[in-house]
C-alpha cells in the first residue's frame, strides 16, 4: 500500500480508503462487515470514511465499536454531516456543528476525528457562521482537520477566501472514468489552495467492476438488485454505459490488472488525489481494490478508456 499527504494537513493517507456509505451498519451484516474491517487493516489501509447519517448512526456506531480495540493513532478515521438526522436537525449552522460532533464522537467512541467534513454546501447557513464553527471544533481538539464533499468550486473559493480560521484540507467528489466533473474546477482550484481530493464511487457505484453484463439481468446479491445499497446505481445502468465498460477489460489485461484495480489506477494517475474510498462487502474485494495502490499504467492505456467511455455517458 502506497501512501499520500491529504492536502496541507500532516496526515498521510492510504491510497485506497474504507467507506462505509449503504454498507456498514446498513446493507451488510455485522460479521462480514468485521471481517472487511480487519482484512483492510491486514492490506494496509489506514484511512477509514464515514458519515453520521449513514444508516441514521448505524455506521458511525457500527466503526465505534469494531475499531475500540485498535490503538487510535493507528488509523486515520473521517466522518461527515449536514444530510437530515431528524426533522429537525440538519445542516452546518453553529448548533448542528456542535450537537452532531458530539453526537459522531459518542457512536465513533472517540475523543476525536481526524477529519471533519461538510456533506454538502449549506446556502441556508452563512459560510461565515460554518467556519467559525468548524474553526472552534478544531481549536477544542475534537477535530483534527476539515473538509468537505460535493461544494461547488464558487463555495470552495469563498472559503478559501475567509481568513483567520481553520482551512480545507479535503474534497470529497464524486470522480470515476463514469463522472469526470471535477476535472474542470474543482481539482485545478483544490490542487493550487492545499486541497487534497478523496474520491468517491471511484468504481462507479460497482459498474467499473465489470460485473454487469448488458445483455443480462444483474447477478442476484449485487449493489444493483439491493434495495439498501443501490444507491444511484440505476443512472449507470444503461446499455451504452455498460457494453462500453466490457470494451475496457482488455485494456485492464494489457496493464496486468482486473478491471477494478485498472479504474482505480485511473483515478489515482491524478496527484491531487489523496485516496479513493471503496466500499465492500467481503474481504475479497477488499484485497483486489488495493492491489491497485502504487500500479503504474500506460497513458495511452488510459487515453483510450477515456475515449471508449466518453460517447456512452451522458454529457
Amino acid at each position: 500500500m502506497q501512501y499520500r499527504k491529504l492536502g496541507s494537513s500532516d496526515l498521510e493517507v492510504s491510497e485506497i480508503s474504507l467507506g462505509s456509505w449503504l454498507t456498514y451498519g446498513v446493507g451488510v451484516e455485522a460479521q462480514k462487515a468485521q471481517a472487511c474491517l480487519d482484512r483492510a487493516f491486514d492490506v494496509g489501509i489506514n484511512f477509514i470514511d464515514t458519515a453520521n447519517v449513514y444508516g441514521r448512526g448505524a455506521a458511525e456506531t457500527f466503526l465505534g465499536e469494531a475499531l475500540a480495540a485498535r490503538a487510535r493513532d493507528s488509523y486515520v478515521l473521517a466522518t461527515k454531516l449536514y444530510f437530515p438526522m431528524t426533522d429537525t436537525d440538519r445542516g452546518l449552522s453553529r448548533a448542528q456543528i456542535e450537537k452532531q460532533l458530539d453526537a459522531s464522537l459518542r457512536r465513533l467512541r472517540t475523543e476525536y476525528v481526524d477529519l471533519y467534513q461538510c456533506h454538502r454546501y449549506d446556502s441556508e447557513t452563512p459560510l461565515e457562521e460554518t467556519m467559525e464553527a468548524l474553526t472552534r471544533a478544531v481549536d477544542s481538539g475534537k477535530v483534527r482537520w476539515i473538509g468537505f464533499s460535493e461544494w461547488p468550486a464558487d463555495r470552495i473559493r469563498a472559503a478559501i477566501d475567509l481568513a483567520g480560521g481553520a482551512r480545507f484540507v479535503s474534497s470529497q467528489p464524486q470522480y470515476s472514468l463514469l463522472w469526470r466533473e471535477p476535472q474542470r474546477d474543482v481539482i485545478p482550484l483544490c490542487a493550487a489552495n492545499g486541497i487534497s481530493q478523496i474520491v468517491w464511487s471511484p468504481l462507479g457505484q460497482g459498474v467499473l467492476s465489470g460485473k454487469y453484463d448488458p445483455a443480462a439481468p444483474p447477478p442476484a446479491g449485487t449493489r444493483a438488485t439491493s434495495a439498501e445499497m443501490g444507491g444511484f446505481i440505476e443512472r449507470l445502468m444503461t446499455r451504452p454505459i455498460l457494453d462500453a465498460v466490457q470494451r475496457l477489460k482488455p485494456l485492464a489485461a494489457a496493464a496486468g490488472l482486473t478491471l477494478p484495480q485498472f479504474a482505480l489506477a485511473w483515478v489515482l494517475r491524478e496527484p491531487n488525489v489523496a485516496s479513493a474510498i471503496v466500499g465492500a462487502s467481503r474481504p475479497e474485494q477488499i484485497e483486489e481494490n488495493a492491489a491497485a495502490s502504487g500500479a503504474r499504467v500506460a497513458p495511452a492505456l488510459f487515453a483510450q478508456a477515456e475515449r471508449i467511455v466518453a460517447g456512452a455517458v451522458p454529457a
